[in-house]
């Protein structure tokens, strides 16, 4: 109950922010012109496409450690906050129905611990960074994108566990070093494709603006 608590709660306030809006238009986050079509469209399709089949793999076959992928965080960073949330949403059902091992209980654990938990402490951190230390390439790339997802999927596992969630083929007394080392992996990855589309796709990004931190233009 307090699994499904969490997914409904964090679904209405996403929707009640209007996240399709981002799907339409995003003039006011990017400096390039992209008429009425939202280049948020293909992170999107690539997250709904990509992800499910990375959340179901550890089911799908005989695994002896069944170590889950996240990738929550650069979904985040995507699709902003409001977006990702129904869209990771999706992903737990598709993982659902793409594996027969991965029953609805188990789905709606993964999606919450391993999607909207990490992805809204990844918001809230990118909140204090830009707080803290202002609007810095750097900052971003490596302080939300590599730093952020460390320490976002770290403190979701480590309350997960706390709730009783164990992971599969891991002792007790290595769970920690494992959501740790699983942390980190999801962490190179995100930092990796943060500063790629921050060069060459920035408008990939919802988090990022090229005035804001690029030409230092707070309106």
């Amino acid at each position: 109950m307090l699994d499904a608590s969490l997914l409904l709660v964090a679904l209405m306030a996403a929707l009640a922010l209007r996240p399709w809006q981002l799907l339409r238009n995003r003039k006011a986050l990017v400096t390039q012109d992209h008429g009425d079509s939202s280049p948020l469209w293909t992170p999107l399709l690539a997250t709904v496409v990509v992800l499910p089949w990375l959340w179901a793999l550890p089911t799908l076959h005989q695994m002896p450690l069944q170590l889950q992928w996240s990738g929550a965080c650069l979904v985040m960073m995507c699709l902003g906050w409001p977006l990702a949330v129904p869209a990771l949403c999706v992903v737990g059902a598709m993982a659902c129905v793409l594996s027969p091992g991965l029953g609805a209980e188990e789905a709606l654990r993964l999606t919450v611990w391993h999607g909207i938990v990490p992805a809204t402490f990844a918001m809230l951190w990118g909140a204090l960074l830009r707080r803290w230390l202002g609007t810095k390439v750097f900052v971003y790339i490596f302080g939300r994108g590599f730093v952020g997802t460390v320490l976002s999927l770290f403190a979701a596992g480590m309350l997960s566990a706390a709730l009783g969630h164990e992971l599969p083929g891991v002792n007790e007394d290595l769970s920690t070093i494992a959501r740790w080392l699983m942390a980190w992996g999801d962490a190179v990855v995100t930092g990796m494709m943060c500063a790629i589309f921050v060069a060459y796709k920035p408008e990939w990004l919802a988090t990022w603006s090229d005035d804001l931190y690029l030409y230092g233009k707070k309106g």
